[in-house]
């Protein structure tokens, strides 16, 4: 047994609590070499030797390792353990805080010394149900006066010079489209900044305060939070607390008065005077982008500005969440405040956090409730788009992605094919792919992409347009206006998106359901993974390649007896438990259901 590839800490993510009298462990081993693990266990103070086994199952494989867990229930909240190890040849390894060997004694033992409520990473009930919207608010829809309903507070913007960008886009166009949205089947909204700002995007804001008058105000902001709330849409903001605006007062105070600014310490100024041209001497958001200072949030004064900030607006207007621009560059201790705050204002409000690599350090339950899972997209882009890795591979990355973090936060992650900040997926199906002739089926690897989503553990994210078929390049050419002129839409694709969204509410086991590998046909470019909540066993199969599939196999058995087993797409039956041949179309799938 290879015994370098054995790994097992007793923390996040191979330890951790799932509620308040059981604890998940898993162990890595190398793949394809243990075929039988089990974990003994006991309360911490019983005498050694006293332990008592539990199975454990495989749980996930990567291209180099297999991945075993399992629960640990008890009742004093105080555990002690190990792993047993077996390989096919009967050999056994103990593994314990000592490391592997083949005498128990000599493995020593991990602990789990207590199970306080604190440690277990708690999320919003409601986000299992979850399927998001993300909103570009400039380019998404211009609220016609005419087709507005009343409000319940009078709104008169302001008049203020509107950029050469500008495209409209306000907090009345997105009311209006609030029963679009709904018919859709989108139960949350991600709007991108709204608040006072000389940009388009707003993420350099002049005023935390105050919404764009380009947007509406509050009082807008308010109704439409209610209004999409009476239509079952959580609505959550873009809280941007790494940088500010230039216009922001603490900023201008600092540029103004230099070293004796009562907001010194809120930036990183590198001298004094501060100065803006030709080049800036205060760090920034990336590199010299002078227009977004970056703040100092260890800093006392400011982290309480902000975190009222964070309160004011879930108090004022009633939203669900925010979602934390640049959060990997945030100090950590703003963001266990940021969560206190925000949690004792709404305990079910969602904090998600803008991380674009592995984001474990950040997701162990005392700052966000999940991320942007960028991780996730750039295998989704790699397989389906690009079409640059295979069945194995793809099924390892996500393996690995899962392994890497909580169940919880599994389940909190915003999994997305896009955003504000890269390609349309569509572009880049278009674009990349294996052949270079007319039959790219670029349409349809984004419809298997979205069949993934819909049926993955997590929020599905979409971003606006996605839906009806658009397209565009890297920032900004992704930002481009939404089409809402039918006839330039595709409605097919359109319909594609609220079948899958429908099924998925449909369907609790694709809601909050374990996930297991089924099939990996590496040759036949064909998926298969089980969704299963422990009433409802879902089971979906896509074929990723131009070629049509038939499939010889035996479906895993359903969970009532004599229950058949449907494609809820096609509606073709089959009987499980019983040899049968699937047919996929190039680049098709299906969901098998119990009937």
């Amino acid at each position: 047994m290879n015994l370098e590839a054995i790994y097992h800490i007793d923390d996040i993510p191979y330890a951790f609590a799932v509620r308040a009298d059981a604890i998940k462990v898993r162990i890595r081993a190398k793949r394809g070499e243990v075929v039988r693990a089990r974990v003994l266990h006991s309360d911490r103070y019983v005498p050694y030797g006293h332990e008592v086994p539990i199975e454990l199952e495989l749980a996930a494989s990567t291209s180099a390792h297999d991945y075993f867990e399992g629960l640990i229930q008890t009742s004093t909240f105080r555990v002690r353990y190990l792993f047993l190890l077996e390989d096919a040849e009967g050999r056994a390894v103990w593994y314990g805080e000592l490391g592997a060997s083949v005498h128990r004694d000599k493995a020593g033992l991990f602990h789990f010394p207590y199970l306080n409520p604190s440690n277990i990473h708690e999320v919003p009930d409601w986000i299992h149900d979850a399927v998001v919207y993300q909103i570009f608010p400039e380019r998404f829809c211009n609220g016609d006066p005419a087709n507005d309903p009343p409000l319940t507070e009078a709104w008169t913007p302001e008049a203020r010079p509107r950029p050469d960008s500008w495209y409209g886009g306000d907090l009345a166009g997105i009311r209006q489209k609030l029963p679009y949205l709904q018919e859709l089947g989108v139960t949350l909204l991600y709007l991108t900044p709204v608040f006072l700002s000389p940009s388009t995007h707003k993420y350099d804001i002049s005023d935390y305060l105050k919404i764009d008058p380009q947007f509406g105000d509050m009082a807008l902001l308010r109704t439409l939070v209610a209004e999409a709330h009476a239509l079952g849409i959580r609505v959550m903001l873009d809280a941007v607390f790494n940088h500010s605006g230039q216009e922001f007062f603490a900023f201008r105070d600092l540029v103004e008065k230099g070293e004796n600014s009562s907001y010194r310490q809120w930036f990183y100024a590198e001298g004094f005077p501060v100065t803006e041209e030709p080049e800036a001497n205060y760090l920034t958001f990336a590199t010299g982008i002078k227009t977004m200072p970056k703040l100092r949030t260890s800093d006392a004064e400011l982290a309480q500005y902000l975190l009222e900030v964070a309160a004011y607006w879930i108090r004022e207007t009633g939203i669900d969440g925010w979602r934390l621009d640049v959060a990997n560059e945030v100090d950590m201790g703003f963001w266990r405040g940021f969560r206190q705050k925000v949690k004792s204002v709404k305990p079910d409000a969602l904090i998600i956090g803008e991380i674009m690599h592995h984001a474990g350090p950040w997701l162990r339950g005392d700052q966000f409730d999940g991320v942007m899972n960028y991780v996730l997209r750039e295998a989704l882009v790699d397989f389906f788009a690009k079409q640059a890795i295979g069945v194995r591979e793809f099924s390892a990355r996500l393996a690995l992605n899962r392994m890497m973090h909580s169940d919880a936060a599994n389940q909190a992650m915003f999994n997305l094919i896009g955003s504000h900040d890269t390609d349309r997926f569509l572009t880049l199906c278009e674009r990349h792919g294996l052949g270079w002739n007319d039959l790219k089926y670029d349409v349809e690897r984004l419809r298997l992409a979205v069949f993934f989503l819909m049926t993955y553990t997590g929020m599905p994210m979409i971003y606006y347009g996605d839906e009806v078929g658009m397209r565009g390049g890297y920032d900004p050419d992704c930002r481009r206006p939404m089409i809402w002129d039918e006839e330039a839409q595709d409605r097919e694709l359109f319909g594609f998106f609220r079948t899958m969204i429908a099924l998925r509410r449909r369907h609790r086991a694709l809601r909050r359901g374990t996930f297991r590998s089924w099939l990996e046909e590496e040759a036949l470019g064909v998926l298969g993974y089980i969704r299963d909540d422990g009433t409802e066993q879902v089971l979906a199969v896509l074929n990723h390649s131009p070629n049509p599939v038939e499939l010889e196999l035996e479906l895993p058995a359903g969970r009532r007896v004599g229950g058949m087993l449907a494609d809820a797409l096609s509606g073709a039956v089959y009987t499980p438990a019983a040899r049968q041949v699937l047919a996929l179309p190039p680049f098709g799938c299906m969901l098998l259901v119990e009937t």
